[in-house]
C-alpha cells in the first residue's frame, strides 16, 4: 500500500513530466496589411510566426482568428509559418489571432485592422558635394491618404560592416557633413504612416564623395617565398583603405635602386591585364624579380595626386647569433584554421634604432604574392593574423626588425600547421656502403610540401635473424638538409638485415620505406686468404722440385748454383763479350752447355783416365781448350802485378777481395812457373780446381 510520501512524489511527477516533454509553443504571430503601388493590394492580412522547431520537420499548424464582436473562429491548417487571411474572412475592427500546434497554442495577438497597414519602402535620391552628402526620399503615405509619420536613416562606407543609424527623422532628407573624400557611402531609409506600421528598409543606395589626393603611405614589404633568397623576392604592398585612397587609385610608381648604383622608375597601371602588376582583394605585388636590387620605393596615385613614396631596403642576415640571442628571438605559434597567433621573446636590450617588428607568414609552395601576409607592430611582442589556413599545409612564420633608416634584419623563422597529419614516405632510401660490422644508410629528406606536419625525427627499425629481432633508432632532423645519413654499428658478419625508415610528426609515424642488405663474412675472407697462401706455397714447392730435377740431370749446373763465392762480373774480362746476358740471371743458368750460346758460368768436366789425380783441361765458352782460348783472354788481360787495379772499372782486382787463405794462394801463384801464370787471375782465384770438381 502506497504511503503518503510516495503519493505526493507521484503527483509531482505527473505534473512535471508532461511539461518537460511537451513541445514548445509557437511564437506570437505578427500580422500586417502589406500595401503595394496599387490601392487594391491593401486588403489582405499576412501573419508570420516562428515555429521554434526544425524547419525541415513538416509539422502541421493551425492559424486561428476571430473578430471581437463575433464568436465565430476561423481556422487555416498547413505546414507553412506564413499565412494570408483574405479580406472576405474578416471584418474591420479588432481582431484576435493565435497559432496552435496540437494541444499547444501561442499567445493571442490583438490589433485593429486600421493600424497594421504597412506601406512599401520610400524611394531614395541623393546629391554629393565636397563638403557634405545630401540624400532625400519620397513617401507613399499621400497615395494612401495617410499622414506621414517619422523615418529612420542608416548609412555606412563600403569598407565598414556596422551601420550608423539616426531614428525619428521628421523631414524627407538627410545630410552627412564632412564625408571622407573619395569614399562610397551606402544609405537605407524606412518610413511609417499615421496610422500604420513602419515600412521595410529600402534598397541600398550608394553615393560616392568627391575625390582628393591620396593620403598616407603604402605598407610595403617583400615576398621571398620559403627560401628567403633575394633572387626569389618580389615587392608587395597592401592596398590603401578608402579613407586614405580618397578616390580611385589609377596605378603605382615603383622605383628600383640596384647594387651598381643605377635606378629605374616603373609606372604600372591598375588597368594592366596580367602585366607587371598583380592585385588581389587586399594587396598587390610587382611581378619582376628583385635580384641585385638594394632598395625599392612605391607610391600610389589617382587623378588628384600621389602618396609619399614608401621606402624598403632589402633584408640582411644576422652575421652571428649566440645561443642566448637565439632563445631571445624564439617564435611561438598558436595556429588553427581561422587564426594565427604569433609571439616572441624581446631582446635583452632594445636598440634605439629599432622602429618596429615585422611578422610575416608564407604558405609553402604558393606562388609569389599569394598565400602571404604580414603585420608591423610597435612596442609589442605579439601578432594576430585572421584568415583561412589549410589543414596539413606548412606555413613559414618569420620575424624581422625594421629600423628607422628602413634597414631590414631577418631574425628567425619557424614552420607551423593549423592541423598536423602523418607525413608521406621518404623519397629515396638505400644502403650507401657495407663493411664487415657496420653500414651507412642514406635517404632523401621529405619535401616540405609533403610533410603534413613538423617532422620530429626519423625512425629506423632494424630486423635480423629468423626470430625477427627489432632494434629501434630515432634520428634527429637536421634543418635545411636535403639528405640524411646514419651509420649502423656492431652488426654481425654474414647476417641478413631488413631496415625500415619512416618520419614521425606530432600526429604519428608515416609510411615505411624498406631496404635489405647482407653483411660481409669474416670466414670467407680467411678462407680466401688461406687458399691464396696455399696456392703460392704450392707454386714455390713446384719450382723447387723443378730445380731439383734439373740439378740431377745437369751436374755442372748444380755446381755453378752451389758456388758460394760469386765474383763481380764487371771485373772479369771473359764477361765483357756477354753483357747482353747479365740482366737475365735465371735464363743463363738454365740454358744447357750444348746450346749455341752457353752461359759462362757452366763448366764441363771430362775425365781422361781413371786416376782421379789426373784431370783434363777445363773447357770454357764454346768448349775450346783453355790453352787455345788464352789469346782471346789476354787481349784484355790483367797486368801481372797481382796487387794492381782494374782501371777500366775503377775497382780493385779480385786479389783484394778474398780472404787470407786466398791471398796465400795468390802469392804462391805469383811465384809459380810460367805455365801456371798463363792462367789469368780470375780463373786462378775464382774457378774451382779439379779436385774440388771431383769432390762434388
Amino acid at each position: 500500500m502506497a504511503t503518503l510520501g510516495s503519493r505526493w512524489l507521484l503527483s509531482i511527477l505527473l505534473v512535471i513530466v508532461p511539461k518537460c516533454f511537451a513541445p514548445a509553443p509557437p511564437s506570437l504571430p505578427e500580422c500586417c496589411i502589406p500595401c503595394g503601388e496599387e490601392k487594391d493590394n491593401c486588403v489582405n492580412i499576412r501573419c508570420d510566426w516562428d515555429s521554434g522547431l526544425n524547419k525541415e520537420n513538416h509539422t502541421y499548424y493551425s492559424l486561428h482568428w476571430k473578430s471581437a464582436n463575433s464568436e465565430e473562429v476561423h481556422v487555416i491548417n498547413g505546414t507553412s509559418t506564413s499565412w494570408i487571411i483574405c479580406r472576405k474572412d474578416y471584418t474591420h475592427g479588432e481582431l484576435r489571432v493565435w497559432v496552435q500546434h496540437g494541444s499547444v497554442k501561442s499567445q493571442a495577438a490583438l490589433f485593429n485592422t486600421a493600424d497594421i497597414i504597412k506601406l512599401p519602402p520610400p524611394k531614395v535620391s541623393s546629391v554629393s558635394h565636397q563638403e557634405f552628402l545630401d540624400i532625400s526620399w519620397n513617401s507613399t503615405c499621400d497615395e494612401q491618404q495617410l499622414s506621414l509619420g517619422h523615418c529612420d536613416v542608416r548609412y555606412r562606407t563600403e569598407e565598414e560592416q556596422v551601420w550608423l543609424e539616426d531614428k525619428e527623422v521628421l523631414h524627407g532628407s538627410y545630410t552627412v557633413d564632412s564625408p571622407q573624400p573619395g569614399t562610397v557611402y551606402e544609405f537605407q531609409v524606412r518610413c511609417s504612416c499615421v496610422p500604420g506600421l513602419m515600412s521595410d528598409w529600402s534598397l541600398s543606395h550608394s553615393l560616392p564623395s568627391t575625390e582628393a589626393a591620396p593620403d598616407g603611405e603604402l605598407d610595403v614589404w617583400r615576398d621571398c617565398g620559403i627560401s628567403q633568397k633575394t633572387s626569389d623576392c618580389v615587392v608587395t604592398w597592401k592596398k590603401l583603405p578608402i579613407s586614405q585612397a580618397r578616390g580611385l587609385i589609377l596605378g603605382y610608381e615603383v622605383r628600383l635602386s640596384y647594387n651598381n648604383g643605377t635606378a629605374v622608375l616603373v609606372n604600372v597601371s591598375t588597368a594592366e591585364p596580367k602585366g607587371r602588376l598583380a592585385c588581389e582583394e587586399m594587396q598587390c605585388h610587382f611581378t619582376p624579380s628583385l635580384k641585385n636590387v638594394s632598395s625599392v620605393s612605391v607610391s600610389a596615385y589617382n587623378t588628384l595626386g600621389a602618396t609619399v613614396p614608401s621606402d624598403l631596403a632589402m633584408p640582411t642576415k644576422v652575421k652571428s647569433t649566440s645561443s642566448k640571442q637565439k632563445n631571445e628571438r624564439a617564435i611561438h605559434l598558436v595556429m588553427n584554421e581561422e587564426n594565427l597567433n604569433v609571439s616572441w621573446d624581446p631582446p635583452a636590450q632594445l636598440s634605439d634604432n629599432l622602429k618596429e617588428y615585422v611578422v610575416q607568414y608564407k604558405q609553402a609552395g604558393s606562388p609569389p604574392g599569394q598565400g602571404f601576409g604580414w603585420i608591423k607592430v610597435k612596442n609589442l611582442t605579439t601578432g594576430i593574423f585572421e584568415g583561412r589556413y589549410k589543414k596539413y599545409t606548412p606555413f613559414q612564420v618569420s620575424l624581422f626588425t625594421l629600423s628607422h633608416s628602413s634597414k631590414v634584419h631577418h631574425l628567425s623563422s619557424v614552420i607551423g600547421y593549423s592541423l598536423q597529419g602523418t607525413p608521406s614516405r621518404v623519397p629515396s632510401f638505400k644502403v650507401e656502403s657495407i663493411s664487415d660490422t657496420h653500414v651507412t644508410l642514406f635517404w632523401e629528406s621529405i619535401p616540405l610540401s609533403q610533410q603534413s606536419g613538423v617532422i620530429l625525427y626519423y625512425q629506423i627499425i632494424v630486423e635480423s635473424g629468423a626470430d625477427r629481432q627489432n632494434v629501434l633508432y630515432n634520428v634527429s632532423v637536421s634543418p635545411q638538409q636535403d639528405s640524411e645519413t646514419f651509420k649502423l654499428l656492431h652488426l654481425s658478419p654474414g647476417q641478413q638485415y631488413e631496415v625500415r625508415i619512416r618520419a614521425v610528426t606530432a600526429a604519428g609515424p608515416g609510411a615505411n620505406e624498406t631496404a635489405k642488405f647482407e653483411m660481409k663474412d669474416h670466414e670467407n675472407f680467411a678462407h680466401l686468404i688461406a687458399v691464396v697462401l696455399g696456392t703460392i706455397l704450392l707454386a714455390v714447392i713446384c719450382i723447387l722440385l723443378v730445380l731439383y730435377s734439373a740439378c740431377r740431370e745437369n751436374k755442372a749446373w748444380c755446381i755453378s748454383v752451389s758456388l758460394t763465392k760469386v765474383p763481380d762480373a764487371r771485373n772479369s774480362h771473359i764477361f765483357r763479350h756477354m753483357k747482353h746476358q747479365i740482366n737475365d740471371s735465371l735464363a743463363w743458368i738454365c740454358i744447357p752447355v750444348n746450346e749455341p750460346h752457353p752461359k759462362i758460368s757452366l763448366l764441363e768436366v771430362v775425365e781422361k783416365t781413371s786416376d782421379p789425380d789426373e784431370l783434363t783441361r777445363l773447357v770454357v765458352g764454346h768448349g775450346c781448350p783453355q790453352v787455345n782460348c788464352q789469346d782471346d783472354r789476354r787481349e784484355g788481360a790483367v797486368p801481372e802485378d797481382c796487387h794492381g787495379t782494374d782501371h777500366s772499372y775503377g775497382r780493385k782486382d779480385y786479389s783484394h777481395m778474398v780472404d787470407s787463405d786466398e791471398e796465400r794462394h795468390r802469392e804462391d801463384s805469383c811465384s809459380s812457373s810460367e805455365e801456371e801464370q798463363s792462367v789469368s787471375g780470375y780463373e786462378k782465384h775464382f774457378m774451382p780446381t779439379a779436385l774440388e770438381v771431383l769432390e762434388v
